[in-house]
């Protein structure tokens, strides 16, 4: 055990993928919606719902059955759609869920994700997912992006196997426990302020938000954290020596000389 490995998490749903898509395209395939509907905030009250009913119903822990799984995925659609006017039928919220499911499995990882993990790797971090939902469900879309060839089995955790999930602390002292890291070596990413920021500053961990959508704070968080739009400024972040060399080496692969 090494309590001096640096480790670096990264969350899945909008983090690793843009989740935005398998959302917007299911809306316009069951409903028929046009390209003037505002997909991305409903999708942001898409994922509040799921969130609120998922936590009501202890899914995100494992703790639910069937019947309450496929009451919150029916139920979000309906309750956020409710908001920009639009009231669908349970018929029609099991339509768009099944068309959801399929192109979630249809994936592909962000440009620069893959590539980061494996620099991070090389670099002697320990590299990890910690992402909430159904352990089958989860490892579905992570095996759809092919991550599992990046990323080691035992350093993957999904709430519903792990029995906690974020915003709980208690998911990442796990982690830190099955993985013989300390907090205050472990920087975790994530798109959620509700559940990545704010769980994670809660846990004592580096954090950066994955804010590529440009949303604002939900609220105020007793920690610091930092801000990251792409895999790009990512790195910038998490390997500032590595941005710095290659800036370098492109200076003078350029420079001619007098």
């Amino acid at each position: 055990m090494n309590l001096h490995k640096k480790a670096v998490f990264f969350d899945v749903d909008d983090t690793m993928y843009d989740h935005l898509h398998p959302t917007r395209d299911a809306l316009r395939t069951v409903l028929g919606l046009s390209e003037r509907f505002p997909y991305e905030e409903a999708y942001h009250r898409i994922r509040y719902y799921s969130d609120v009913l998922s936590a009501k119903g202890g899914l995100l822990e494992g703790k639910a059955g069937p019947d309450e799984l496929e009451d919150m995925r029916e139920g979000r659609f309906v309750l956020a759609l409710q908001e920009f006017g639009i009231n669908i039928t349970r018929e029609q919220a099991v339509d768009i869920q099944k068309e959801y499911l399929d192109r979630q499995y249809r994936i592909e990882p962000f440009e620069g994700a893959t590539s980061l993990m494996d620099e991070l790797s090389s670099a002697g971090y320990l590299v990890g997912l910690i992402t909430n939902g159904l352990e089958d469900h989860q490892m579905s879309k992570i095996r759809a992006m092919a991550l599992e060839n990046h990323i080691a089995a035992e350093h993957i955790f999904v709430s519903g196997a792990v029995g906690y999930a974020k915003p709980d602390p208690r998911i990442f002292e796990v982690v830190n426990e099955r993985t013989g890291t300390l907090a205050e070596h472990c920087c975790y990413i994530g798109d959620s302020w509700r559940n990545d920021v704010a769980g994670a500053v809660a846990a004592n961990w580096r954090v950066i938000w994955f804010n590529h959508r440009k949303a604002a704070p939900e609220s105020e968080v007793a920690g610091v954290y930092e801000t990251a739009a792409s895999y790009s400024e990512l790195k910038k972040l998490l390997m500032p020596d590595a941005s710095i060399t290659a800036h370098t080496i492109s200076a003078q692969v350029g420079h001619t000389p007098s």
